[in-house]
Order: C-alpha cells, then sequence, then structure tokens
C-alpha cells in the first residue's frame, strides 16, 4: 500500500498548497463552550499537549468567528451558510412564535457530509449533532450522537446509527468525552479495515466543556487550587502570554462588572447556595467560601479540556496507526465563546457531593468566563469579541508547508464547508436550487495571508446584532433584563439604529465607541445589516 501512495504521491502546487493526488481525508474537531484563550498554544495555562502540537505542525487563526451560539455554528460549520439563510426560527423579522416548525432546513441547504459523497468519501459523525434531521439521512454513514442535559457521566439519548442506545446510569463509569472518542476510533478502525481506498471525513464534536462542569476526580485534581488567584490575575496571566506567543490580537478588555449571566434563573442559583457569583466582580470583593468555589468551579473547566485534548491524541494516534495522518486535514475550532450562563438542570444539584461529580450541576458564570474569553470582552450569546472569537487550527502535513504559523486573515464557521469541498475537488453547481454558499475556502491563505476573504462577516443571536466589514465593526446589544428573558423578548426590546461603532484595528477590546465621531460609517454599515438581513429572509422562506 505505502509503494503504491509513492508513487500516487506526485506532489503538485496550486495557490501555494501542496497536493497530492489521493484526496485529502478530513477530521473536523468541534468543542463546546471553549473560550479563546483556554487552549495552551492560544495563551491558556491548561494542558493541552495535543492540540498545541498540532499549532506547532500547522497554522493558527487570530481572527476566526463562530456564531456565538452551539446549534447556530454547527449549522454554519456543516453548511457552508448562515444559520439563518437556512432556519428561519430565531432570526429577525420572524414571528417566532407562529413560524409553525420553520426549525426545517430547505432541501438545498445540503450538509457538507452530504455533498462529499459525490467524491466517494464516508463520513462520520460522534458526538453532538445538534442539527435537524438525523445524521444518517444528511450524508453521514455512521454516527453515535448523544443530548447531555444529565452530564457526562448519566447519558441520556444516546444513539448509535439508526438505533437509540440504552441509557447510561452515572455509576456505571463511563465519561461522555471518552465515550465521544472511544466511538469516532471504533469509526476510523472500520474505515481502515473495509475502506481503506476511500477518503473520510470525521466530525468530531465533543460536549466538553458544556455545563454541567464535570469530570474525572484525578483530573480536578491536578488543578484545583491553581485558579485562587482569581480571574483578574488569570485573565492578566493569560494575556501575558499571548503577547510572548505572538498572538497580541487585541489590549485587554474591561471587565463589564454589572453585566451577568444572558439567561436569570435565581431559583437555580439559589440552589447552588451562597458561594456561588453571578457577576464578575473584582476577586478582592469575594468572600473565602466564594473564591473557593468559584476556583472548583474553573478548575472542573480545566479537567475537561484537559481530558479532551488527552481523548482527541488517542484519534491522532488511530490516524497514525493507520497511516493516514499526514494526508488528513485536521481543524480544531469552538461553537462559540465560554458560557457566563448559572442554571442548575438535569439531576439537579446536591451541595453536599464532590463538586465536579455527576450529583452536581454547575456552569462556569460571568467571572472566570472572562478569563476563557481572554482578552475579549463578555461571552456565548453574545456578539462582542468574547462570544464570537474561536481559536482555529489547522494541520496538514501533506498539504500545508507552513508550520507553526499565525493567520489573520478573517473567516468564519461558514468557511469549513467550502475548505473540504474545494480540497476534495467537489464544485457546488451553479443549479442547486438554492444560493451560493456563503462561506470560502481558506486554502488560498494556508501558505500565508493574502487578499480578504469575505468583503464582511453578519451576526445575529437573540437581539444582539454585528457587522465586520475590514476594521469596522458595528455592535447592537440588548441587554439581559433581571427576570430573564427570550429570543422573542430579545427582538421586541432591540430598538434598530442604536449601534456601537469599533476600530478593531487598534481595539478589539471594543472600549471605545466611535459611533457619535462616524455617524456615516455607522449608517453605511447598518445598511448593510439589513440588506444580508432582507436576502437572508428570502433565502430561508420567511417574511417580515
Amino acid at each position: 500500500m505505502k509503494a503504491y501512495y509513492a508513487v500516487l504521491l506526485a506532489i503538485w502546487a496550486f495557490g501555494g498548497i501542496a497536493r497530492s493526488a489521493d484526496r485529502p481525508n478530513f477530521l473536523v474537531i468541534i468543542a463546546d463552550d471553549l473560550g479563546f484563550s483556554d487552549l495552551g498554544c492560544y495563551g491558556g495555562e491548561i494542558a493541552t499537549a495535543n492540540l498545541d502540537a498540532l499549532a506547532a505542525g500547522g497554522l493558527r487563526f487570530t481572527q476566526f468567528y463562530n456564531t456565538s451560539r452551539c446549534w447556530p455554528t454547527r449549522a454554519a460549520l456543516l453548511s457552508g451558510y448562515y444559520p439563518q439563510q437556512i432556519r428561519r426560527d430565531g432570526m429577525p423579522g420572524v414571528d417566532h412564535r407562529r413560524s409553525g416548525g420553520s426549525g426545517t432546513r430547505p432541501a438545498w441547504a445540503r450538509l457538507v457530509s452530504d455533498r462529499l459523497r459525490e467524491r466517494r468519501y464516508r463520513s462520520y459523525l460522534s458526538g453532538k449533532w445538534h442539527v435537524d434531521g438525523d445524521p444518517l439521512e444528511n450524508g453521514f454513514d455512521r454516527s453515535y450522537w448523544v443530548n447531555n442535559r444529565a452530564g457526562f457521566f448519566h447519558l441520556l439519548g444516546q444513539r448509535g446509527d439508526a438505533s437509540r442506545l440504552p441509557d447510561v446510569a452515572a455509576d456505571q463509569g463511563l465519561y461522555l468525552t471518552e465515550v465521544t472518542a472511544d466511538h469516532a476510533i471504533e469509526f476510523l478502525r472500520e474505515h481502515a479495515a473495509k475502506h481503506a481506498d476511500r477518503p473520510f471525513f470525521q466530525y468530531l464534536a465533543f460536549h466538553a466543556p458544556h455545563f454541567p462542569l464535570h469530570a474525572e476526580p484525578e483530573d480536578i485534581a491536578r488543578y484545583r487550587d491553581r485558579y485562587l488567584v482569581g480571574w483578574d490575575r488569570l485573565r492578566k496571566e493569560r494575556h501575558a502570554r499571548q503577547q510572548d506567543l505572538g498572538i497580541g490580537v487585541s489590549q485587554l478588555s474591561a471587565l463589564d462588572e454589572d453585566i451577568g449571566p444572558p439567561y436569570a434563573f435565581p431559583d437555580g442559583i439559589a440552589q447552588l447556595g451562597p458561594g456561588e457569583v453571578n457577576r464578575p466582580v473584582p476577586w478582592n470583593r469575594l468572600t473565602e467560601a466564594q473564591r473557593r468555589f468559584q476556583a472548583t468551579k474553573m478548575a472542573v473547566h480545566a479537567a475537561m479540556i484537559d481530558r479532551m485534548d488527552l481523548e482527541i491524541g488517542r484519534v491522532l494516534e488511530q490516524l497514525r496507526e493507520m497511516d493516514a495522518f499526514d494526508n488528513t486535514v485536521v481543524f480544531f475550532l469552538s461553537d462559540n465563546g465560554a458560557s457566563a450562563e448559572i442554571m442548575v438542570r438535569g439531576d439537579g444539584h446536591d451541595p453536599d457531593a464532590p463538586l465536579g461529580s455527576a450529583g452536581t450541576y454547575l456552569c462556569l458564570g460571568p467571572g472566570f468566563s472572562s478569563a476563557a474569553n481572554t482578552p475579549f470582552r463578555l461571552h456565548k450569546t453574545w456578539v462582542h469579541e468574547g462570544g464570537i472569537s474561536t481559536p482555529l487550527i489547522v494541520h496538514w502535513p501533506d498539504g500545508i508547508k507552513a508550520r507553526n504559523e499565525l493567520r489573520s486573515s478573517m473567516g468564519h464557521a461558514i468557511d469549513i464547508a467550502p475548505t473540504l469541498l474545494d480540497l476534495a475537488g467537489i464544485e457546488i453547481a451553479a443549479d442547486s436550487g438554492g444560493p451560493p454558499l456563503e462561506g470560502a475556502s481558506l486554502a488560498p491563505v494556508f501558505e500565508g495571508d493574502g487578499d480578504a476573504l469575505h468583503e464582511a462577516l453578519w451576526f445575529y443571536h437573540q437581539g444582539n446584532r454585528a457587522l465586520r466589514r475590514g476594521n469596522w465593526k458595528i455592535l447592537h446589544t440588548v441587554r439581559p433584563r433581571d427576570d430573564g428573558w427570550s429570543a422573542v423578548a430579545a427582538e421586541e426590546d432591540a430598538r434598530p439604529g442604536e449601534w456601537a461603532l469599533y476600530d478593531l484595528s487598534n481595539d478589539r477590546a471594543e472600549q471605545r465607541d466611535l459611533a457619535a465621531r462616524h455617524p456615516g460609517v455607522v449608517h453605511e454599515l447598518e445598511a448593510l445589516w439589513e440588506g444580508w438581513r432582507e436576502r437572508f429572509l428570502r433565502d430561508a422562506g420567511g417574511t417580515r
């Protein structure tokens, strides 16, 4: 087999990319609620040796974006479209209460797994699905997915291919992050044994480090006292490390001390006890009990990421055993920024159970979420930089010559599907029945930053709106109410026209609102945002 590939690997250059005559494999890894600075290679102190090694052998993007929320980012990643183009719910201008089951994608919005079949790819899903329909009806040949609301030890709603799998009780010794990697490895081994003549797309969608914060005791122990320094100092430490790494993308933002979780669940906070804090106030204002509680939550968050990295290492080792590592394009990103949410769901919270165990239900909250999103402002659900900025690592030894390099080209989760299709040699037919893909292939910048990939990037989530064109960004924010809010309430509360304006060339921390000084820029970008909104409504079949 190696001799065969030696002949087949006639390397030729195209657009600065070394391409082999055989098609590359794809491994797309997505984390859930991971902050911009959580990985070691993006300034974090958490042990992420496997992801750091991928970054050292490939590329790190410093201006890559998601949609600020779970399902919209997954829809964008798998389709190449903005989520509002392919699902009307959550779209401004649509009556969410009368949208009549509008969560179903139009037929033309095929997922990349379905399109890759044109080039004989086999596709595998392991982890969080969170997209409408069934994976097997959307191009995946094998799938394992699970609803994680009960947590990482108590597994409910597991599905293997077309079958419902038995629930797993919390005392059975399984941990969801490990189970997710196990199934990915199973699929890859089966591929090597039965389909070695075909390329593959492995979509590895971890639930970690999404709440509830659950981790193995030995993983938590490695970080138990690390975060007693507090979120103020941790933010400064991570920011300094980012400067040392050459990814000093922004000054350190000020904490928004009066902004807490995006949804208010006072009963849940009461269940969590006196250690819980729902505002990112200075660390020295907290009681000793609050400091220990908050530091332990961050220790569990870190342990979840540490374990995810170890499991990624097992999947990468499987690629090496298959002799597929060098010709597999690996992408790693997060679906949104770290979360400021605080709630109690699933099996509830036992205040006497060890923190991070199956008996507890913890969320990171706005204090350490702010540290996870260093150096940016705010969190998941907001369209500030802290909510929408994600690490992106790309690694492909056979196809990317660059090693340990940064890319500042502005990209978005909508670009993943077009990149896979480009590298697989698939063109989207003009008569596919839908609009052209919104995403662009990242391949042109693999060997160096070049021309801009996008005229602009558009953001909307639950009333929060933004548009970035070049270094200008307009931002309209709906402030959460103390009694909680919904997408409907947020849309009704939004007052179009109240936009902030930031120059991201020197203020990605979003500290200096320039709207009053540049009203013409605000008006122009607002018109562009509204124009795209109208176009997306037409694409999705919505009405004003």
